[in-house]
């Protein structure tokens, strides 16, 4: 991309009251940004007078933004490479593009020898998602269901938020083979920056076995409206999404609600009917949502085969019972000491040192509040 391309997109899509819809009328109308701003006697009727006015002068800040973008992407190293793709670039990506409202921007950083090629993104992508407080039972899935279906040729989308997204994403690139890009996150903020802090380590990783994607300029910091506006994107990269946990007013929803306005598949791992994690996930299967035990269920919708190497986890619902009366008389749920007290009819220190055995063995997980909850790790 040369400079002045640069800054003419930059401009045009910076331009206060122009959005996105506007934009891309006045592409199809002038050409490319800099064709937009040479013919402004083309504007009338396709731009309100207040946009008409804003596109006439140049959006304060824009220089030097244009500046520290230009520096952005001659400043990669370590191997990791930056791009801009805008809506006339063969390598933006072509499911995003039949999307409603593509953007027409998107940074993009990964691996440097990947963004040389002239079509970068992976085919096919699923996006995983979910509650940023799963269940410890909804983070396993998440990440074992990540990694079974990175295994089985999907890439794995997601948002990069706390919990599900997390899991996903950590999943996705556990025991990756080198030149494989195994995840995408899409993210709200602007690629100079990580949120949530935390996970700038598992940024780093993205950046060099996967590929992390904006549609906001430099320095954007982590506004609330962006978030639910970047599923959009997470939806629009995938063939289908995969809700792990979700409840009633999780974001999660969103995600899905626009992949199946998309035309793209849903798919919902179910739950206990006493977690309001499962609440969501639950509703999205009365709606039609495909109900997903394994991942055999994901791949047989997209029409895929599932190599044989590849191990197949299951749903907690679908694991063997125990053996063995603590583990049985805890049931799926979460459960509290005293329950479990009045269930087995242990007292409290034995019950403990047993819980606590379990625990270490990673067959029981602690939760906040004091409760506990049995771990499917098939």
């Amino acid at each position: 991309m040369e400079r002045s391309e640069l800054d003419a997109w930059l401009r045009l899509t910076l331009t206060p009251g122009v959005g996105n819809h506007t934009v891309r009328r006045l592409l199809a109308l002038c050409g490319l940004p800099e064709q937009v701003f040479q013919q402004p006697a083309l504007w009338h009727g396709h731009v309100t007078a207040a946009q008409a006015r804003a596109l006439a002068v140049e959006p304060e800040g824009l220089a030097a933004l244009a500046e520290t973008t230009w520096q952005w992407l001659h400043g990669a190293a370590d191997g990791v490479g930056r791009r801009v793709l805008t809506l006339a670039d063969a390598a933006y990506p072509v499911l995003l593009l039949a999307t409603e409202d593509p953007p027409p921007l998107l940074y993009v950083m990964g691996p440097e020898q990947v963004l040389d090629r002239p079509l970068f993104f992976p085919d096919p992508c699923l996006a995983v998602v979910g509650s940023r407080s799963p269940t410890a039972q909804g983070a396993l899935h998440a990440r074992q269901f990540a990694k079974a279906l990175r295994e089985a040729g999907l890439c794995i989308v997601s948002g990069m938020a706390l919990g599900v997204d997390a899991a996903a994403h950590e999943g996705a690139l556990e025991d990756v083979p080198e030149g494989c890009l195994a995840t995408i996150a899409v993210v709200g903020t602007g690629l100079d920056r990580v949120y949530p802090s935390r996970h700038r380590a598992l940024a780093h990783r993205i950046a060099r076995q996967g590929l992390l994607v904006s549609e906001y300029p430099l320095g954007t910091p982590p506004l609330a409206a962006n978030f639910p506006k970047r599923n959009r994107i997470i939806a629009g990269l995938s063939q289908g999404t995969l809700v792990v946990e979700a409840a009633l007013q999780s974001g999660s929803l969103i995600t899905a609600r626009l992949a199946a306005e998309q035309g793209r598949e849903v798919f919902a791992i179910p739950g206990s009917i006493q977690s309001p994690q499962a609440r969501g996930c639950h509703a999205l299967i009365r709606q039609g949502a495909k109900l997903v035990e394994t991942i055999q269920d994901v791949l047989e919708e997209l029409q895929l085969q599932v190599p044989a190497a590849v191990a197949l986890p299951t749903a907690a619902a679908e694991a063997p019972q125990s053996d063995e009366p603590l583990l049985s008389a805890m049931g799926w749920d979460p459960i509290g000491l005293d329950a479990l007290i009045a269930r087995t009819g242990m007292d409290a220190p034995a019950l403990q040192v047993a819980l606590l055995e379990y625990e270490l063995a990673g067959r029981v997980a602690r939760l906040p509040g004091g409760s506990f909850q049995r771990m499917a790790l098939s």
